[in-house]
């Protein structure tokens, strides 16, 4: 999938001091996820759904 066109956004409660962040984009259906200290390296692809699952988990964890 090309995300070269992705508009990727962080979290608002992330710093700009190198913590552990990621930052999600959606394009054609599906949620993209990367780690924002490795832009280039591999992304993980969810459908909107089962995005939602994932941080209501995490939330609740």
């Amino acid at each position: 999938m090309d995300l070269s066109t992705a508009a990727w956004r962080k979290s608002s409660r992330s710093s700009n001091n190198g913590g552990n962040c990621i930052e999600v984009a959606r394009i054609s259906g599906i949620v993209a996820i990367r780690d924002s200290k490795n832009p280039h390296g591999p992304k993980l692809h969810l459908s909107p759904h089962d995005f939602r699952c994932l941080t209501r988990a995490l939330k609740n964890a």
